[in-house]
């Protein structure tokens, strides 16, 4: 949940950034449209970076997450067997 509010909050801090560099910057309209064009494909390069990361992290939770059940089961059904076995 961390992960998601930092990855969040850097891409809006990068947006705002970008958005008030461009409005504050006396140049043309269409050296303006370019910078913003530049700063938006940078923008999405970034937040595409960033979800990618998170989406890495989620899966490794994800695996761990199921090899410990995976093993928490196996070492159930191994006791639950010798308990079986011990009361015949």
């Amino acid at each position: 949940m961390k992960t998601n509010k930092v990855v969040l909050a850097a891409i809006g801090g990068l947006a705002a950034g970008a958005a008030l560099g461009i409005l504050f910057a006396p140049q043309s309209g269409k050296k303006t449209r370019k910078k913003i064009a530049e700063k938006s494909k940078a923008l999405k390069e970034h937040a595409k970076e960033d979800f990618d990361k998170l989406i890495e992290k989620i899966d490794h939770k994800y695996k761990t997450i199921s090899d410990d059940a995976h093993r928490l089961l196996q070492e159930s059904k191994s006791k639950a067997e010798n308990g079986m076995t011990n009361k015949i």
